[in-house]
């Protein structure tokens, strides 16, 4: 991620240094970074001398001193709280007061992150999404301490950059890790429950317009780095039941279930393996897009209500982040909010759980005949 970052500020025409605590690492950075501008060079998408320019822009070292010069310091390393810190107060000490610190953390908190600096003021969240020279999207997060003007101005370097930013408050998830936790959890909830197989539940919300259906992407993931956000969305909520983590999904983590990236998670990645083949009941395939589609539209809307981010940015957030096939207020539209209110009344009504209720604000636009 760090690496894909530099590409992308390079790319832009920043000087830039790139630190690693492992030599192994930062020469891996260059090989591939090396390989990734060949590619584009063949594909005729930009010419040898701008290839080299960018990768000339990039200096590589293991000392974090070298950071002194920087104006911006984007912070990549491993998603613990401890780990953060210590990186950050290294780098404050290196760098000019009124240099801007920023964190990709996808689910940490900003705020909490910059009550250990000497200057909370100039720290913010930027979480790119991997590959970041590819993904467009760009979540912004002020922390509470950050000064008024440093989200307006991290929002227009990044559009400097070709990204598409969105402004998030620091809240549990930000947007997209936030809104996409039914897409995994109602679907984990269902087979759970044997209500459906996990194939079937793939192929209904593939045949919705979703690339992947829940199961298999959780699988590309990997299903503990998933269960991780889950869990660290789920405690930081303060246990809301809506973030409630799966035991099926923390039986997979144990027996090392992981995914691609492990052989084995939901479903077997040998090369003989037999995959189940989904259910063609059409009255189940609908019930299920519509169970997962309920709970996507409701927490969409919660992060409105909640101030979280603005409607419009949520779509982009959901499209450009996770490649929804459209916008969640765009599909609750389209059968109007009062249908999917009865959805998750009549899930609140079959479970008694405060997983289902119904935000506030699809309420009231239901009451609006919206």
């Amino acid at each position: 991620m760090g690496s894909g970052i530099a590409q992308v500020a390079a790319a832009a025409g920043h000087s830039v240094v790139l630190v690693d605590a492992q030599s192994a690492a930062l020469e891996r950075s260059a090989q591939h970074l090396g390989k990734v501008l060949a590619r584009s060079v063949e594909k005729g998408k930009m010419g040898p001398e701008e290839a080299q320019m960018i990768q000339s822009r990039i200096f590589r070292t293991t000392e974090v001193q070298a950071l002194a010069p920087c104006e911006l310091v984007i912070e990549a390393i491993v998603e613990r709280l401890e780990a953060k810190s210590s990186a950050f107060a290294a780098i404050e000490s290196c760098v000019a007061p009124e240099a801007v610190l920023a964190t990709n953390t996808s689910s940490l908190s900003v705020t909490e992150l910059a009550g250990g600096l000497r200057h909370p003021e100039r720290f913010i969240g930027l979480h790119f999404f991997n590959p970041a020279p590819l993904m467009p999207l760009v979540e912004v997060i002020p922390a509470l301490q950050s000064h008024a003007d440093l989200a307006h101005g991290c929002m227009k370097l990044m559009a400097q950059w070709g990204k598409s930013p969105v402004l998030a408050k620091d809240s549990p998830g930000f947007i997209v890790n936030r809104v996409a936790r039914p897409f995994y959890g109602e679907a984990l909830r269902m087979v759970e429950e044997g209500w459906a197989d996990m194939a079937t539940v793939d192929d209904a919300m593939v045949g919705l317009g979703f690339r992947m259906g829940p199961f298999e992407l959780m699988d590309f993931i990997g299903n503990d780095v998933n269960y991780a956000v889950t869990t660290s969305v789920f405690e930081a909520t303060y246990w809301d039941a809506r973030y409630r983590p799966s035991l099926l999904q923390k039986h997979h983590v144990a027996a090392g279930y992981l995914g691609r990236k492990s052989g084995r998670g939901y479903y077997s990645y040998a090369p003989d393996a037999l995959r189940t083949v989904p259910s063609r009941d059409g009255a189940l395939r609908d019930a299920i897009g519509e169970r997962i589609l309920a709970m996507l539209i409701n927490e969409a809307h919660d992060t409105v209500f909640y101030g979280i981010a603005s409607e419009a940015d949520v779509e982009t957030a959901m499209t450009l982040g996770v490649n929804y096939p459209r916008g969640l207020f765009a599909w609750s539209r389209e059968r109007g909010a009062g249908h999917w209110v009865g959805v998750l009344q009549g899930l609140q009504a079959r479970y008694q759980e405060d997983r289902y209720r119904v935000s506030p604000l699809l309420l009231a636009r239901a009451s609006e005949g919206a």
